[in-house]
């Protein structure tokens, strides 16, 4: 039987949902307009000010206010959607979430013995394994995954068992 003993932090919360986020259309477009469309018109109006009113200062101004908003905006969006990401659960639901976990490989159950307690999760609800530089995703549905991060694994082997649980997934399908 495969098994791993990892730690889930507050940070593998929040990259998680930020990674999901991200790969939102919606989110995609803010930051783009944030990024392209505001800094543009900003730039319009510096070369108005230059053209319009010959002050070389104000168009000088308004670009470099315009270039720091393209550089800074996304970095401030992020910060907001991490901030948006904690504020969405309570200490209570905190303190259920986070800490060490055992999930544990058997031929009908994913198997998660958590600090909110244990579930087993037949294969044939698991949707995927996803691989990252950091972090392994055991998704049970398109939204929603238990997040590994490769760093805290205490004991068991993350590639074996990821393996595995690929295998397992594609025996249910």
């Amino acid at each position: 039987m495969f098994e791993i003993e990892y730690e889930f932090r507050e940070q593998d919360l929040i990259h998680f949902n930020e990674r999901q986020l991200v790969r939102t259309e919606d989110v995609q477009n803010n930051m783009r307009k944030n990024r392209l469309i505001v800094p543009g018109i900003m730039m319009l109006i510096g070369a108005y000010y230059y053209f319009y009113y010959g002050s070389k200062a104000s168009a000088a101004y308004i670009g470099v206010i315009a270039i720091l908003w393209a550089m800074l905006s996304p970095r401030l969006m992020l910060l907001d959607l991490r901030r948006q990401i904690l504020s969405n659960y309570t200490d209570k639901e905190k303190h259920s979430m986070f800490g060490i976990y055992r999930l544990s490989i058997d031929k009908d159950n994913l198997i998660q013995v958590s600090p909110s307690g244990k579930n087993k999760t037949p294969w044939s609800d698991v949707v995927r394994v996803e691989w990252v530089k950091d972090h392994v995703f055991i998704f049970l549905d398109l939204h929603s995954a238990l997040v590994i991060p490769k760093d805290t694994i205490k004991s068991g082997n993350i590639e074996e068992f990821g393996a595995q649980a690929e295998k397992m997934i594609a025996n249910a399908a």
